[in-house]
């Protein structure tokens, strides 16, 4: 498949303080591609960059064959990429379907265009039935689906979503599941940022490992999940080690 986002050796820094660490990865056109790690370990900073809502301190940013590093978001947005946010904060005072239609605007300057391509949207995501709903009336949940909703109306190619299943409850996780699928099945490229590892496992194809703002482990979920770095970056030295050995793997067998 074509790559659609190369991110090269990028690093950006708070003053003293490098939250990413020259890291690199890509994303293929129409395939779910995971950004994993523990907390801290740099994630939601690298989202920031790729999206142009932080300028990075070094490294390029590739999409779809043209250097876009340090261009503004809504430069980005005009180009096809979208995210979402950890800490969902739609227009309270808005309707449902009034929040998703901002961002159909960017497309559909007629204010009926925008409302009933923001009605389509709703359906996408399962809101079809609260469209009409106060935003600040919606559950975690709703809000969640809601926060989805606002970025698909840019109609992205690239759709960059941080923790969208964070908060949910199991039930919840398993109805929003399906929901990321059929997105990525309409030709949308999506790099998802989850701790929900049975999500991960799930839904993508191919897996990045951030730990201490580097990347340190890349490829399939299975082989991903089995990888020791990738344990001891979650559990912390020597965890790979004590899982091994109390599995009965650390010793030998007579």
């Amino acid at each position: 498949m074509a790559e659609l986002l190369r991110v090269e050796n990028v690093s950006k820094r708070f003053g003293g303080l490098l939250a990413v660490d020259n890291a690199s990865f890509t994303a293929e056109a129409g395939r779910i591609t995971a950004l994993i790690g523990p907390n801290g370990a740099g994630k939601t900073t690298l989202f920031a960059v790729v999206s142009g809502f932080l300028p990075p301190t070094a490294g390029r940013i590739h999409y779809d064959g043209a250097d876009i590093t340090g261009q503004p978001p809504h430069t980005l947005a005009r180009r096809g990429i979208a995210r979402t946010f950890q800490i969902v904060q739609p227009f309270a005072g808005l309707t449902v379907r009034e929040n998703i239609a901002v961002g159909s605007h960017l497309y559909r300057p007629a204010r009926a265009d925008a409302l009933a391509a923001a009605a389509k949207i709703a359906e996408a995501v399962d809101l079809g039935a609260l469209i009409d709903r106060p935003a600040a009336a919606l559950t975690v949940a709703g809000r969640k689906r809601l926060e989805l909703a606002r970025a698909l109306a840019i109609e992205p190619r690239l759709l960059l979503l941080d923790e969208v299943l964070a908060g949910l409850n199991p039930s919840e996780v398993r109805d929003m599941v399906p929901v990321i699928r059929a997105i990525a099945n309409r030709a949308v490229t999506i790099v998802m940022i989850e701790h929900i590892m049975q999500a991960v496992m799930s839904l993508a194809e191919h897996v990045f490992v951030l730990s201490e703002g580097r990347i340190i482990a890349e490829g399939m979920p299975q082989a991903i999940a089995a990888d020791p770095r990738v344990v001891e970056a979650y559990l912390g030295h020597g965890a790979a080690q004590r899982m091994a050995a109390g599995a009965g793997l650390g010793a030998p067998h007579g």
